[in-house]
């Protein structure tokens, strides 16, 4: 049923438990979640000379790993929903054969969102800050629908568009869900007093979002199974 209002809330309580039952899950997380540190370490190095210059190409490939990582714990956690043996090299393998989806569909991700934010200079704050939200929205499940549909590019983008006009109040919630986890509680740690090295600081936040990205691999394979497979 179209626009359906159907929420799995128990998901996100049994989520947990299953991640603490399959901690391989955060294998790739915990990679891509070092991979982002060292970057942020490097990044002022090579472009502090030049004014900061090639900063956001760094920030770009940083989240390209991350949504790669977050593509193969997606797998995981399917397999585990679905009552498989749900190891790590079975989910690794099965993202290597769908290695070029995920991370054309991640690309693609990326690159809708940086064409709405730059749309969000030219047409104001207030309107742009609600057209990024709005692409952000429908794009959530981008990744789900390249890793576990085996959707690349465009079609992962749209699959994505489709499984959320399935169910809106579902991906709703979930949203609010992520942006909670993935971007306020990072925000929140900042104001944590942990000395003052920023190293420290990266380090916490990258544990923090290796986690949070093994816990959301969870809702995000159930719900886009259910409204991508099961229907309603």
């Amino acid at each position: 049923m179209r626009g359906g209002a159907r929420v799995d809330v128990l998901m996100y309580f049994r989520a947990l438990p299953m991640l603490f039952a399959h901690p391989t899950i955060l294998a790739m997380p915990v990679l891509a979640a070092v991979v982002d540190w060292g970057l942020s370490e490097l990044s002022p190095l090579l472009t502090n000379a030049v004014g900061g210059a090639g900063a956001g190409l760094f920030a770009a490939i940083g989240q390209v790993v991350y949504l790669y990582a977050f593509g193969v714990a997606v797998i995981q956690a399917s397999h585990v929903w679905r009552g498989r043996r749900a190891t790590f090299d079975e989910a690794w393998e099965e993202a290597r054969r769908k290695g070029a989806g995920i991370l054309t569909a991640a690309i693609g991700f990326i690159f809708v969102l940086s064409v709405a934010g730059f749309a969000a200079q030219l047409i104001g704050a207030t309107l742009g800050l609600f057209l990024e939200l709005v692409a952000a929205f429908f794009l959530i499940y981008t990744i789900p629908a390249a890793s576990i549909g085996g959707l690349p590019s465009q079609l992962a983008l749209s699959g994505s568009i489709t499984a959320v006009r399935n169910n809106v109040f579902g991906a709703g919630v979930l949203a609010i869900v992520f942006v909670l986890l993935w971007v306020v509680l990072p925000t929140w740690i900042l104001y944590v007093p942990m000395g003052n090295n920023p190293t420290t600081v990266l380090l916490v936040i990258a544990g923090v979002r290796a986690l949070v990205l093994a816990y959301l691999a969870f809702p995000f394979a159930k719900q886009y199974d259910d409204v991508a497979f099961r229907g309603f």
